[in-house]
């Protein structure tokens, strides 16, 4: 067998299937891709084309979506890898292709579903306060303030679960719109990459004071660890920067999720913060949120004027996009964080039982 991913510091564990699509798929790439047989690719076609939708937020809330699965684990190809799994299957076409079948429909059905704004004109200014109005009328379900004023200790280290999915490499999937921008709005992405990467310090690097985190809350911090425990929607929330940020034409999405999700973080950090110093954790805990409060304080005037605004004003046509992608990442981070109060409200976990 070529080169695969053996660390599993570093790779995805390989995840347990959800369903027909991930099971076929699984069941494949465990296979060595210069012999694996067209019966096994076939299978996972016929897979792909016969799933259901991929982004109904019914289905997200209620139902352990196994497309999301396998679309995570056909993504992480270009990620860290999945642990036993060729990285020779990264650019296999026949993966490639069922890759693009879920992601038309799951493009389909965001931009079906995703209520967009008025666009704005495609100049900084107006770019950025229009980003700003859209994130500030998103009230979202709560759980910001949930956290700082009722979690217990098992619905922190719930919270902690859920986020550690996209946390645990944070910054990632931005990262990937670098190569693909050019002139200032380049650099203003480069200016927040490098502070959520620590500035070249590994245990500053955002993903690092995450795993901190989890440590303080006695949990596991490596890589990928709780893929099997988290819902749907979650599994949503991080394919959609994949999905955004592996596609050029979608580069104007990517910077708008950025926008978006910068701008959503301070005030929601520093109640997360405060939530945990509630329950008596210590600063060595608290440091990942207390550190995104001032953070992204500036990162947010970044995103919104120096990256998204200017970007519109280089590239007047990649203005919807960058509306949309802001649209969207509020739209499913608020499915994943309402999937979360829910279950905090009828008082249990979010986390999947796994056989």
């Amino acid at each position: 067998m070529s080169t695969s991913a053996r660390d599993g510091a570093r790779t995805l564990p390989l995840p347990t299937p959800r369903g027909p699509v991930s099971e076929a798929l699984l069941a494949l790439l465990v296979l060595d891709p210069v012999d694996a047989p067209q019966s096994a690719r076939e299978t996972v076609d016929e897979a792909v084309r016969s799933a259901p939708a991929v982004v109904d937020p019914d289905v997200l809330l209620t139902q352990d979506h196994d497309v999301q699965l396998a679309l995570f684990c056909l993504y992480e190809l270009h990620y860290r890898g999945i642990e036993g799994v060729s990285d020779d299957w990264e650019w296999d076409p026949s993966l490639l292709a069922a890759r693009a079948v879920i992601e038309r429909a799951f493009e389909a059905e965001l931009r079906s579903r995703v209520e967009m704004p008025e666009l704005p004109a495609p100049d900084r200014a107006s770019v950025a306060e229009a980003l700003f109005t859209l994130t500030s009328q998103d009230s979202g379900p709560g759980l910001s303030h949930f956290v700082a004023k009722k979690a217990t200790e098992e619905q922190l280290r719930d919270l902690l679960v859920h986020r550690s999915v996209y946390q645990l490499k944070e910054a990632d999937p931005h990262t990937w719109a670098i190569p693909r921008l050019g002139g200032a709005p380049k650099g203003a992405l480069v200016e927040i990459q490098t502070d959520e990467y620590g500035g070249g310090d590994p245990a500053l690097m955002h993903a690092a004071l995450f795993a901190q985190t989890m440590r303080g809350m006695g949990l596991d911090d490596s890589y990928g660890a709780y893929v099997d425990h988290v819902d749907a929607a979650t599994l949503a929330s991080v394919n959609l920067m994949s999905f955004f940020g592996l596609h050029r034409r979608l580069r104007g999405a990517i910077v708008g999720h950025l926008a978006a999700f910068e701008m959503t973080s301070s005030i929601p950090n520093r109640l997360y913060g405060n939530g945990f110093r509630r329950t008596g954790h210590d600063a060595a805990t608290t440091r990942y949120f207390d550190e995104h409060v001032e953070a992204d304080a500036v990162h947010e005037q970044i995103a919104g004027r120096d990256l998204a605004g200017r970007l519109a004003e280089d590239d007047p046509s990649l203005l919807p996009d960058i509306v949309f992608g802001a649209a969207a990442c509020l739209a499913v981070d608020g499915w994943a964080a309402a999937a979360l109060l829910a279950s905090w409200e009828r008082g249990s976990l979010a986390l999947r039982s796994v056989a």
